[in-house]
């Protein structure tokens, strides 16, 4: 058990004090998804927080499905969910369990509400039952089935169990308070007959427990100490307590609440996003603009990265939004380490080295990674002719340009130092289609005995043994921060980014990277982060993901020289 550090949260804190003070003995916490979707990266922060507070605790967190809805669950969200626990570094205390594993247990303990007075079968429809349930500012009003005898309501019960009513027909609910003010105590239902067949439990059962049932009393089951749960369930947990205080539940676990993860540009609803893909918004659950796990993966996202992105962004009692910024941040600082540099060009042009001989070639040698020289270099090949940005061009160069323009020395990076001489355009769209170039033959390697300053340095690929392939750029999957809120009558969809995803189908690769590996991350030198598809690669015709654009000082400069640039040609 590592020593945990005193009060750097107020979960943190509680449990510290609840060890210190002997009320447990052991930290147990679970992750409990329901699994009706893929997890998302509100979900890293759930899944970050249970495991990681075990660990650091010296205790054990398990795996729990809270398997309450077969209409809306599945083997498959089961499997996604244990594999993106297990992509973001965590193992659970044995093997995963289900409320379903529960439902004997649950329906006794609820027949034991029943015995009590505590529970009625009520003959409500779901409208009605809605409509008696009062408002924040109105009292609910008594279901006409509220003063069932005992009797006759544990004989219904059972009936309802044994398959002889309709779906929808009946329901058990808590006798509490229908006059509450905290709504989930107005009598809250506990069981619906459903007649859909269960992934785990095949048509065993015809009612199921309703979610709020079935949670807090699983947590009991397994004896976990400290149930973390989002805020939206802090006033679930009168309810919550208002249930172990009627039955005969083995041990009693303390709630805790923090803020959900919301990030910007994007939404974590489940509901929200199962629809942009029934719908073919996106290509799938694991599109790398979703912000499910499984898409974060596939575009590059690394476990250190959100581990340590959650890690910082810390715990409160107060619902925000954190910026995908600060998100992309953390890809970027964890990337920088690992990744190796190669370059690549996404809109070619073609420079002309006229002073190189035509049927020779050299390599330069290039680090793998500044960062860890321990990598070593690669060898890049050079040519007469190579592959360069058309940004990269101005035939009238703003001032402070620093980058190529008729007469003004630039450096290829690794290379040498070139100067265009001439020029190339297409007669009816004016676009430069040829650039022609001399080069410094006593600058190979990138610099000269007189050591003369030259400003600028680019990208390039030999065009000779350039490796063609299709790059897949993104975008912000939605084109406002608070994605998703909308007014009364709005359509949320129509918050989508158009230009979320860019295709460059032309892009021009240095040879190095005909043996890229999926999951492995590059940086194309000067424009991102990049992985190999693994799903939509085939052999001879590679796609790469950007997984994230580089972001550093220069780069913004770049940035704002380009657009000024743009301005003026305007």
């Amino acid at each position: 058990m590592s020593e945990p550090t005193p009060h750097r949260d107020f979960i943190r804190t509680r449990v510290t004090a609840d060890l210190k003070a002997g009320v447990v003995d052991r930290v147990v916490t679970r992750f409990p998804p329901e699994p009706n979707g893929y997890p998302h990266v509100g979900h890293a922060k759930a899944i970050c927080l249970a495991f990681g507070l075990a660990e650091e605790f010296g205790g054990m967190c398990r795996l729990r499905f809270d398997d309450t809805n077969p209409a809306a669950e599945s083997q498959e969200y089961v499997d996604a969910i244990q594999e993106d626990v297990r992509w973001l570094g965590f193992t659970w205390e044995g093997e995963p369990r289900f409320a379903s594993d529960y439902f004997e247990q649950l329906y006794a303990w609820a027949l034991e509400l029943v015995d009590q007075g505590l529970a009625y079968v009520c003959d409500l429809s779901l409208e009605e039952t809605r409509a008696y349930r009062g408002t924040v500012t109105k009292p609910g009003q008594n279901s006409p089935q509220r003063e069932r005898s005992v009797e006759e309501n544990r004989d219904l019960f059972q009936r309802m169990r044994a398959g002889e009513f309709p779906d929808g027909s009946r329901t058990l609910r808590a006798k509490i308070d229908m006059a509450s003010p905290n709504m989930n105590l107005r009598d809250p239902v506990l069981y619906r007959i459903l007649g859909a067949r269960h992934h785990r439990t095949g048509d065993t059962w015809c009612i199921y427990p309703m979610y709020d049932w079935a949670h807090g009393q699983s947590d009991a089951i397994e004896c976990v100490t400290h149930s973390l749960c989002t805020l939206e369930f802090e006033n679930h947990r009168a309810l919550y307590d208002w249930f172990l205080d009627h039955i005969s539940a083995p041990c009693r676990p303390k709630q805790i609440e923090f803020n959900r993860l919301n990030v910007s540009y994007t939404i974590t609803s489940k509901r929200k996003l199962a629809a942009l893909v029934e719908h073919g918004t996106v290509d799938g659950w694991d599109d790398p603009r979703m912000p499910t796990l499984r898409g974060m993966r596939r575009r590059g996202y690394t476990p250190a990265s959100i581990r340590n992105f959650v890690d910082t962004i810390g715990l409160s009692k107060v619902d925000g939004m954190i910026d995908m910024h600060v998100l992309e941040d953390h890809l970027r600082a964890d990337l920088n380490q690992s990744a190796r540099r190669a370059m690549a060009v996404l809109d070619p042009v073609k420079l002309v080295i006229e002073n190189y001989p035509e049927d020779s070639e050299e390599t330069f040698e290039a680090l793998e990674n500044p960062e860890d020289e321990a990598v070593g270099t690669r060898a890049v090949p050079f040519s007469r002719e190579l592959w360069v940005e058309r940004d990269d061009f101005r035939a009238e160069a703003p001032r402070k340009w620093h980058r190529l323009a008729p007469g003004k020395e630039v450096r290829l990076r690794y290379a040498c130092y070139v100067t265009v001489t001439d020029f190339e355009t297409d007669p009816e769209t004016g676009a430069v289609t040829l650039l022609r170039a001399t080069w410094d033959p006593e600058s190979r390697g990138g610099s000269t005995p007189d050591e003369r300053k030259v400003r600028g340095t680019i990208h390039w690929v030999s065009a000779r043994h350039a490796y063609a392939a299709e790059v897949r750029l993104y975008d912000h999957l939605f084109r406002v921060p608070h994605a998703g809120k909308v007014a009364e009558g709005e359509d949320w969809t129509e918050q989508l980014n158009p230009d979320s995803l860019q295709v460059v189908t032309q892009a021009k690769l240095e040879p190095s990277l005909a043996a890229a590996e999926p999951g492995v991350p590059y940086q194309f030198e000067r424009l991102g982060y990049f992985t190999l598809d693994a799903k939509e690669s085939k052999p001879g015709a590679p796609v790469f993901l950007r997984s994230v654009t580089l972001r550093d000082s220069w780069a913004k400069f770049e940035q704002r020289l380009t657009q000024e640039a743009a301005r003026k040609d305007s």
